[in-house]
């Protein structure tokens, strides 16, 4: 059975969250470059799943295997990797709010591409209110198919992250 598409407005406690996350992460893995919050849950005012993002960079792709065997001692669930780009993810659902944890070696471009998308949102509200729109109703039309209401949001973030990139 497929969990419905959740979304929810944005909570102010999110960002206390993350850095609580955060330190938490850095403890667990002090060998990471940085520890970024991504995703909806970043952007102030955004409607989003209640879930804070959150991506790790590690030194070296070889760093990986160790982060992953540290997670995996902390409950988080593995989720496989993402993007075909060297990206792996985890899952802590025990946590409020819940973790998308994502590990990723120096350089990489989901990584980057996140963050560009990130920061466009924030520095421009009006196409973060489109993403929104965008978010409610595909949430809507695919409830209970998530890959689906991924798949697509991906032109409109596409579009963002090229602009993000140019600027």
């Amino acid at each position: 059975m497929h969990k419905p598409v959740e979304l929810v407005s944005y909570d102010r406690v999110w960002p206390d969250a993350f850095q609580r996350i955060q330190a938490k992460l850095l403890a667990l893995l002090p060998q990471a470059l940085t520890i970024d919050h991504v995703g909806s849950t970043a952007i102030p005012d955004m409607t989003a799943k209640p879930l804070i993002d959150i991506d790790i960079v590690l030194p070296a792709l070889e760093h990986i295997e160790s982060a992953t065997q540290v997670l995996l001692s902390q409950d988080y669930e593995p989720r496989g990797n993402r993007y075909d780009d060297e990206v792996w993810a985890f899952l802590s659902r025990g946590s409020v709010p819940a973790e998308r944890v994502y590990l990723c070696p120096a350089g990489n471009g989901t990584h980057r591409n996140r963050l560009a998308f990130r920061d466009y949102l924030i520095a421009h509200p009006e196409a973060a209110a489109d993403y929104a729109a965008l978010k409610r109703r595909l949430a809507a039309e695919f409830r209970m198919d998530g890959d689906r209401y991924t798949a697509e949001k991906r032109e409109f973030v596409d579009t963002i992250v090229t602009r993000a990139l140019k600027g």
